[in-house]
């Protein structure tokens, strides 16, 4: 029953059988005609003499036989059309690409450079990153004068999400510790069977703490052949920074220290690219040249099934037909 509901996915394979319904009006011009010739051309001023000749009230039910015919047709004509319900599958192939981002959440990041500030921009981009990678595994780190995971790589990039809008200044010591938020970046990707293993390293300072040196956690990220894109945050100059003071938070200008030769040797030793933004619309295309060059590859591959839903109207078009004849020769036999 549900498939004769569902009209959305029916098909007929031969429509052309429609036009046997251009009959019906014919049909019916051609019943009323013949009632017209078969009205008396006498008539009389009295029905005395006739009343013998009554039928009864069997002849005005004839006009029924005439209507199981249209019904017969029509239910016919739908039936060689032949209906059908169609149901796609579709097998998804695809060759992932595991990804970490790395963000460096040093109390510097709370620079209003960017709008609002360095912070609220990285997490913005990000989660729009995640959104365009939906068949790809994510995962999240964090590091400023340690490392933290925030997220292991995952496809629930719900869970994902909702850690990137967690972020916030303070989480862990304050410092920049670039060499260990790469080799805890590495370290989830270590067993990683993904066919491309990438990570997106930001940051806006030069490494001064940690245990493992970048040079170190590089040669890492090489041994596992991982991809490195990295991200220098901030403009060219200055920027306006929060800073505790014995007065309370106030603004101050400070330098932007970043340490590009680093960032350009992780990118270019593991075939990977560096990038430098100055703000909001710079991070943002930086993350679209990135979805650009780690393209992940996807195969769908569609089957549809169909099902034949012609014998039911055949059914209703026979048994019509046959009760037609049944009525006409039996009950409507003696009805002139």
């Amino acid at each position: 029953m549900n498939a004769f509901l569902d009209w959305k996915h029916i098909t007929f394979a031969q429509p052309l059988f429609f036009g046997l319904l251009l009959v019906i009006p014919v049909m019916i011009w051609w019943y009323f005609r013949s009632k017209r010739e078969d009205s008396p051309a006498l008539r009389l001023t009295t029905l005395g003499g006739i009343d013998s000749t009554r039928t009864g009230g069997k002849a005005m039910f004839r006009p029924v036989l005439f209507v199981l015919r249209i019904v017969a047709l029509i239910a016919l004509s739908i039936a060689l059309a032949r209906p059908q319900t169609s149901n796609t599958t579709e097998n998804i192939d695809t060759e992932g690409i595991d990804i970490v981002l790395a963000i460096d959440v040093s109390g510097s990041m709370l620079a209003e450079d960017f709008k609002p500030n360095r912070y609220e921009a990285a997490k913005e981009v990000a989660l729009k990153f995640v959104d365009q990678r939906p068949t790809d595994r994510m995962g999240l780190v964090i590091f400023s004068g340690e490392s933290y995971t925030m997220c292991p790589i995952t496809i629930d990039h719900n869970v994902l999400k909702e850690q990137i809008s967690a972020i916030h200044n303070g989480m862990i010591m304050d410092g920049t510790s670039i060499g260990m938020g790469l080799a805890t970046a590495v370290d989830r990707l270590r067993y990683s069977k993904g066919k491309s293993k990438v990570i997106i390293l930001m940051t806006d300072g030069v490494n001064n703490m940690g245990l493992i040196d970048p040079n170190t956690a590089l040669e890492i990220a090489k041994a596992f052949k991982v991809r490195i894109y990295t991200i220098g945050v901030g403009t060219i100059g200055q920027a306006l920074v929060p800073v505790p003071t014995a007065m309370g938070i106030q603004k101050q200008l400070q330098p932007v220290e970043i340490d590009e030769p680093l960032l350009k040797q992780m990118a270019k030793e593991t075939n990977g690219k560096y990038f430098r933004a100055t703000g909001n619309k710079s991070l943002a295309d930086i993350y679209k040249d990135i979805d650009k060059l780690e393209k992940t590859k996807v195969d769908i591959t569609s089957y549809k099934h169909y099902a034949e839903l012609f014998f039911p109207f055949a059914m209703i078009a026979i048994i019509c037909l046959v009760l037609e004849m049944l009525l006409r020769y039996t009950v409507f036999r003696s009805i002139a």
